[in-house]
Order: structure tokens, then C-alpha cells, then sequence
């Protein structure tokens, strides 16, 4: 349990290293899967084997024996554990008794074993067979006077194969109603970044790291988010490429890092020095800081410098023109106070820009996660087109997406606005002409569930109540459902919200076998730098009443669609079946799906930009402006604090495995706020008080968390960052990108108050 008071300690080691290593034999020795998991954790990212279940960062070329890094290890560790939650279990534990519990202890009690559903006259949970859930669905799904009645959530981690058929079966029962992980982290990527260069996805791939002469990271925290990334960047500043880390606070990884796999570096206890600039902005200076790199490059243009990629300019890119004129008109002593770093740095950072002959930028949900992540993203790519960093090896624009596959997801048709000419391939491929009109975002989806116009949920995977804003709205939203279907490995607080009926449906993991009639499946799975490689699993499932993703889909579809023209029967048992399909509805990316997964090292999808060609509606690359230099709408509070909602590093997404937070030195606690110590004295409070921490909205809503101890932390003047999903109660629902939909959780006004 969480200790009442946490310890905390700065943490100056260097991360990775020797606390990694430790961290991985702990966690094995915790799940009691040290045999079993070190042999997994071999085939792990491997040709062959099963692609991590954690983040969606690439697999290198597997010269390397072991190809995973710490929080892949926690992930598969949890996965493969030995604890099992059983039909007695569930006697044991009425949902009640269950809610009293912490997100931690949920996560500890291990695999789920078999279909149950909620009995409310008892509080418990009792065994259900696989034909009755699948009736249950059915039912409930033929019911509705309106398929838009329904909500179909989609995790990252469900595989493309899946995905693809989910996306039919929720089109052919007639909705785009597809609320899904990526609409909270990269969907202003999705949305924001088509406009500007035609693909809703990064340019990078792994080569291009080896030729970069700079690399930015911004709004992202490597090491505990993509820590195989790591790798990458201590090659880099080995070769002495400068990389500048662009943060409100400094994340240990991008300070100094020990590769677990360097045995040299282990045994000396040496270390990389990572960033060579680290640029502490304010929460939302990201704008002002990409303006005034710009301003920089068109100042010393206007002197007779030739910074600018002329050609490049001239011969793919729209808007030039307009661009320099927003960023002129901006004074540099805006610019400083919206950054809150100094006009030196800034100067700094454009030079090490300018020198540059390939720059990537690579960034996290420090750049999303606004009211304005879509245009964000936009002006992150204007600045790498000024220099023509596009097209060319080591240059490119970088979304380090979290989930492992919520790309190939988006991809594959998980989408609530779908394109006319997907739509257009979807009914001649499938034979029924699915619906036209845009379904609903995750944001949408829960405003639906409280007006009371939708009725019933199905989580293909994730734990979707604790992830979305506004926790306690979000808890009422989810009651009042008819219907809630949680398809999940482990039990999570989303199967206690439930609706007056509800279905836990268990579901095999990433890394287990899949055997059907025909023989054992594979899985594809897309990374975040748009490379399709197969996942076959080597361990067995956990129990044998475990059903597969795609044959949960597939049976959905069944007990809900009579007189179906899809063959959804022949799809349980082949899944070659569904990647020649996916073949023929995406026939340019997807061509010869099925020889092309034949390669250990899979293939990549192609991505336009790549090669300067812009699939936009004019040709060309666009710069698309954002005047002003405030990334989200201003607040009139003179007490107002920017609150940014973090991961610890013993954790993924709402996935808890431990209350401590080792590269920032908590231990023993969740409930903390990490503050600037000027803040805080200027507030007249002690470093260790206990506050409450306060949303400052219109709305009339009063959103407050208790039981927050300060901790001072090197944070940036005016921000303050804590725990998600705990501080998911201070952010609003409306409060998000109006462009992609995406919630604002990096930047929420608050203030500290007394607790109470």
C-alpha cells in the first residue's frame, strides 16, 4: 500500500544502467516469472517473435541479443505473471469491496481467466459462457433505435488484424462511433499534421538517426515513455551530434544515460551525457519557442545570410510568405515572457538549428496535449520545412507515439472521420455501403453517454474510464450505460464503472500463442515510425478460456449482424484471410500484404513526404499559421498555476506497477505535486505541506483533488506537474483541441488551496 507520507530524494544517477537492470530481475521475481519471463523476454522485438506490448518505438536490427529495455520488460513481466483472477476471486470480492481498492492493487491480482458478468443483485461478478456474453452483445446491439447509440473504444494495443475487422463490424452495424486511445495523445498529429504535409505521421525512420547533425526532442520524456530510444541518442552524441531536450521539466534520461547492453559502460559505471541544450520552458512556451527559433532564421536572412532553403522553398512549399510575416510581427520581449526562457537560449537553439544540414525533431504529448496540439504540431513542421529538412536522410518530423500499435490502429480504419474514398473501398470490397457521417471522438463519446443518448460500450481493450478527462463525470457517464464490455488481459477500475449490464470478456495476450483450426496466427503490428513487422507469440495463454481478439470481433459481429454478407466465420481461424482483405481496401499501402510479411524484418508503409511528394489538396508542403504566441486560451486568475499531467516511470498508460518514481526520486507515493520552489513560497506554504489542488473553469463545476504533498522540483515558473490518471478529475471535458478533439491535459489552470 501507499505509504501516507512519500520519501523523496533527488535522483543523480545516471538513468538505465545498473537501476534497470535491477528494476527488470525485480519485476520478474515479483510476478514469479524469472524463468518464463528471461526466456520471453529473448523473443521479445525479435524476427520470429512478439512485439512488445509496451510502446510503439521500433526494433533496432536485432544484432543485439536482447532487444527490449526496461518498461517492456515491467510490461511482459505483468503480462506472463502467475496470478490469476478466478471465478473465486470474484466471489470472493464484490464490486463494492473491489472500488475500495487502488488502480496498483487491481493491476497485482493478475490475468483474467474467464468470461464473467455482473449479477446485480449480489455485487459480484459470476462466470458467464462465451456464447450467452456473445448473445448479451448481440442483444443489447439489435436493440437500439439508432446504431449511433453505441460506442465501439479501440485501445493501442489491439493489433491491426483485429482493428480492421472491428472497424467492419461497427460500419456494417451501421456507426463511425470509434472513441480511441490516439484521440488523447497523437490525434492532433492525425489531424493537424495532413494539412501541412499531407500524412498524419512522422517522416523518420530509424537510419535517419545515424545521419542527423541535430536532434530536438520536445515534450517528450524518452526514458520512461520510448526508452529503446535511448540507444539512438547516446550513438548520436557519441558522434557529437548536438541534441536539445525541450521540456518544463528535466527528465533524468535526456541528462545522462547508461545503455543496459554496453558492458564497458556498465562495469566502469560510466555514462552518455544526453542533452546538449536543455531548454526549460514554461507549460505552453512550446509556441514561442518555435517562433522565435524562426524569427531568428528570417532575421539573419533579412542581414544577407542564405539560412532558408530556397530551392526547396520554391519548388514544394505554399505560404512562405504569410509565415515570416506572423513571426516578424512578434517582439522578442513577448516571445521571452510566453517561453519563459531567455532570447539567448532561443538564439542558441536556432543556431544549433541553422548549422544543421539534417535535423529531426521528435516530439511527445508536451506538444498534443493543448488546446491549440494540432497547430502545435503545424509550427513544428513549419520550422523544419524553412530548411528543407524533409526528403532527405536525417531530416524529418518525429511523433514518438506511446501505445504499441494505436498508429497501425488509425491506419487499418479505426476512425471516427473517415475518408469518402475509404469508405468508397470499404463497400466494394465487403458488399454494404457503410455509414457517411463522422461518428463520435473519445470527448464526444462521453458527452453522448451523459446527455443519454448513448446506451451501450464495448472496450476492445484499455481502461477507458480512468484515461478519460473529468474522472467523476466520466465514473456517472459509464453508469448510466445499459450495457459496458471490458476486453481485457487484467482486471482495471473500467470493469467496476460499469452500466447496468456488463461483460469482462478475457482476451490473449501479445505475447501468448494463438492456435486456431488452421493452425498457429500471427498478428501484424504497426510501429510509430510506420514499419508493419509480425508478432507471433511464444508463451501459452494464460488460461484455456481465453479467446483471441480477433475471434471476440469476429463472434461480436455474428450475434449482432443477421443476413451479415462478410464471412466473419472464416476469418476466426485464417488470419491470412483478413490481411488479403486489408490488402484490398488499402491497396497502395497494403499491396502484396501477405508476401510482404514474409520478411523477418516486415516492411514500410510508404509515406509520401519522404520521398517531397505532398498529398495535399494543392501538391505542396503548406505553412499554416498560429497568431499569438498562447498555445491554449488565457486565464484571468493572478493565483493560476499550468498543471501538466505525467507518467511515473513505474507505469504505463493507467497501468500501475508500483508507487514509486525512480529518476524523480519519489518513493512510496502517487499523491504528489511537483512544484517550482518559488512558487510555492510565494505562496507561503512548506515544502512536504499537504494541499488540495483546484481546476479554475467557467463552467460552474468545482473539480478538486485532495491529499497533493509539494515536492520542489527544478520546474519552470508557473508550472506544476502531476500524477495521471489521479489528476484526471482536474481536467475538464471541453476542455481540449477543437482541431483533433484531444484533451489539454499538459496545460490545465489550477490553483493550490488549503486541504481540506
Amino acid at each position: 500500500m501507499a505509504e501516507t507520507k512519500p520519501r523523496y530524494r533527488p535522483y543523480t544517477s545516471p538513468a538505465g544502467g545498473w537501476g534497470a537492470a535491477a528494476a527488470t530481475a525485480k519485476v520478474l521475481l515479483e510476478q514469479s516469472v524469472v524463468t518464463k519471463g528471461s526466456r520471453a523476454l529473448l523473443s521479445m522485438n525479435q524476427p520470429g517473435g512478439f512485439k512488445c506490448p509496451s510502446c510503439a518505438f521500433p526494433d533496432a536490427d536485432c544484432t543485439k541479443k536482447l532487444e527490449f529495455c526496461e518498461n517492456g520488460a515491467k510490461a511482459l513481466a505483468h503480462e506472463a505473471t502467475k496470478f490469476r483472477v478466478t471465478r473465486d476471486f470474484f466471489a470472493q470480492h464484490s464490486v463494492a469491496d473491489l472500488m475500495a481498492q487502488s488502480d496498483y492493487w487491481l493491476e497485482m491480482q493478475g490475468r483474467l481467466t474467464e468470461p464473467m458478468r455482473y449479477d446485480a443483485a449480489s455485487d459480484h461478478y459470476v462466470p458467464v459462457s462465451w456464447d450467452e456474453a456473445f448473445a448479451t452483445i448481440g442483444r443489447h446491439l439489435s436493440a437500439l433505435d439508432s446504431p449511433h447509440r453505441a460506442e465501439f473504444y479501440t485501445s493501442g494495443r489491439t493489433p491491426n488484424e483485429a482493428a480492421f475487422l472491428y472497424s467492419i463490424f461497427v460500419r456494417e452495424y451501421g456507426t463511425n462511433n470509434f472513441p480511441d486511445c490516439s484521440n488523447m495523445c497523437h490525434e492532433p498529429t492525425s489531424r493537424g499534421l495532413p494539412h501541412s504535409i499531407g500524412v498524419g505521421k512522422g517522416t523518420v525512420v530509424l537510419e535517419d538517426f545515424e545521419h542527423a547533425e541535430a536532434i530536438f526532442v520536445i515534450g517528450q520524456n524518452s526514458g520512461t515513455n520510448a526508452p529503446r530510444m535511448m540507444t539512438l541518442l547516446v550513438e548520436a552524441r557519441r558522434r557529437g551530434v548536438p541534441i536539445v531536450a525541450v521540456n518544463p521539466m528535466p527528465e533524468r534520461a535526456l541528462i545522462r544515460f547508461t545503455e543496459p547492453q554496453d558492458m564497458v559502460q556498465m562495469a566502469t559505471l560510466g555514462s552518455t551525457p544526453i542533452a546538449s541544450e536543455f531548454v526549460h520552458i514554461k507549460i505552453g512556451g512550446d509556441l514561442a519557442l518555435l517562433k522565435g527559433m524562426m524569427r531568428v532564421l528570417f532575421e539573419r536572412e533579412a542581414a544577407g545570410e542564405t539560412v532558408l532553403d530556397h530551392e526547396f522553398l520554391a519548388g514544394h512549399t505554399v505560404g512562405v510568405d504569410a509565415l515570416r510575416d506572423d513571426v516578424m510581427g512578434e517582439s522578442w520581449p513577448d516571445i521571452v515572457a510566453a517561453s519563459g526562457i531567455s532570447e539567448e537560449q532561443i538564439r542558441r537553439c536556432a543556431d544549433i538549428y541553422i548549422r544543421s544540414k539534417a535535423t529531426i525533431i521528435c516530439y511527445g504529448m508536451g506538444i498534443t496535449q493543448h488546446q491549440m496540439g494540432s497547430q502545435l504540431v503545424q509550427q513544428v513542421a513549419n520550422l523544419l520545412l524553412l530548411r528543407g529538412n524533409f526528403g532527405k536522410p536525417g531530416a524529418g518530423i518525429s511523433p514518438i507515439r506511446g501505445h504499441s500499435n494505436v498508429q497501425g490502429d488509425r491506419t487499418v480504419g479505426i476512425d471516427e472521420k473517415p475518408s469518402p474514398a475509404y469508405l468508397d473501398r470499404v463497400r466494394d470490397v465487403f458488399g454494404f455501403d457503410p455509414p457517411r457521417e463522422h461518428g463520435h471522438h473519445t470527448v464526444e463519446s462521453v458527452e453522448a453517454m451523459l446527455a443519454g443518448e448513448a446506451k451501450v460500450f464495448i472496450g476492445l481493450g484499455g481502461n477507458f474510464v480512468r484515461a478519460v478527462p473529468d474522472t467523476e463525470r466520466a465514473y456517472a457517464a459509464m453508469q448510466g450505460l445499459d450495457l459496458t464490455v471490458g476486453i481485457a488481459t487484467k482486471l482495471n477500475r473500467g470493469h467496476l464503472i460499469h452500466g447496468r449490464e456488463a461483460l469482462i470478456l478475457p482476451v490473449v495476450a501479445r505475447s501468448e500463442r494463438i492456435e486456431t483450426a488452421a493452425g498457429e496466427q500471427f498478428v501484424t503490428i504497426e510501429d510509430s515510425m510506420s514499419n508493419v513487422t509480425a508478432s507471433r507469440g511464444v508463451l501459452d495463454p494464460a488460461s484455456p478460456h481465453l479467446l483471441p481478439e480477433v475471434e471476440i470481433v469476429c463472434r461480436m459481429a455474428m450475434a449482432t449482424l443477421s443476413g451479415s454478407k462478410v464471412d466473419w466465420a472464416g476469418y476466426i481461424d485464417d488470419y491470412n484471410r483478413i490481411r488479403d482483405r486489408i490488402a484490398e481496401v488499402y491497396p497502395t499501402i497494403y499491396a502484396d500484404f501477405g508476401a510482404r510479411i514474409a520478411n523477418p524484418r516486415g516492411f514500410h508503409l510508404d509515406i509520401p513526404p519522404r520521398r517531397r511528394v505532398w498529398p495535399t489538396p494543392n501538391g505542396k508542403a503548406n505553412f499554416l499559421l498560429l497568431p499569438g504566441l498562447a498555445a491554449n486560451a488565457p486565464v484571468g486568475d493572478p493565483a493560476m498555476l499550468r498543471l501538466a499531467t505525467v507518467r511515473s516511470h513505474d507505469q504505463f498508460n493507467t497501468t500501475i506497477y508500483s508507487y514509486n518514481d525512480r529518476y524523480r526520486g519519489v518513493k512510496g507515493d502517487r499523491m504528489v505535486l511537483f512544484v517550482n520552489a518559488e512558487d510555492r513560497a510565494a505562496r507561503d506554504l512548506e515544502a512536504g505541506a499537504v494541499v488540495a489542488l483546484e481546476t479554475i473553469s467557467g463552467d460552474g463545476i468545482a473539480r478538486r483533488v485532495e491529499g497533493l504533498t509539494l515536492i520542489d522540483y527544478p520546474m519552470s515558473p508557473g508550472s506544476v506537474a502531476g500524477y495521471y490518471p489521479e489528476l484526471n478529475p482536474l481536467l475538464p471535458l471541453d476542455y481540449y483541441d477543437r482541431i483533433s478533439g484531444t484533451p489539454a491535459a499538459k496545460s490545465i489552470p489550477v490553483r493550490i488551496v488549503a486541504a481540506a
